[in-house]
């Protein structure tokens, strides 16, 4: 702090011994010496404070420094998100224009329609479901069939 050497305090200590005399000097010292302790603590903690303010500086910076990455780390993941979707949106518009032409094809629509329109099917199906029909009645009933259950052996 000062650049005070051994001469300088001898100095001082004799300035001192003269003007206060030998009497007093031992109290003088002694409270000169409390309140250079006082004042070296009050400079050590200001000292402490300073630097803990600058960590915290430093570490505000470090903060805003993440935030700044976490933001464009989010806007980056939204627009590949986004993308996504589009993509997805893509695909599903592409597969229901497919199916939309699958069903729209002329040959499987005449299947269709031939399928529906045939009178000797229609008639079959038509006497098959009829209760009226004599040859359904007189139809024997299918035998039961024994189902075991699954996981047992046969004994």
């Amino acid at each position: 702090m000062f650049d005070m050497g051994f001469t300088e305090l001898m100095l001082i200590g004799i300035v001192a011994l003269v003007v206060i005399g030998p009497e007093r000097l031992p109290g003088v010292a002694r409270t000169a010496g409390k309140y250079f302790g006082r004042l070296k603590r009050f400079m050590t903690t200001i000292k402490a404070d300073v630097e803990q303010e600058l960590r915290a500086d430093e570490l505000r910076a470090i903060l805003a420094d993440q935030q700044k990455e976490l933001n464009t780390l989010k806007d980056s993941i939204s627009g590949a998100g986004k993308e996504f979707e589009k993509d997805i949106s893509a695909v599903s518009e592409a597969a229901d224009s497919l199916a939309q032409d699958l069903n729209d094809t002329p040959a499987q629509s005449a299947l269709a329609q031939d399928l529906d329109d045939t009178p000797a099917q229609s008639e079959a199906v038509a006497t098959a479901n009829s209760t009226d029909n004599p040859a359904a009645e007189s139809a024997p009933a299918p035998d039961p069939v024994e189902v075991e259950p699954v996981g047992k052996a046969k004994s």
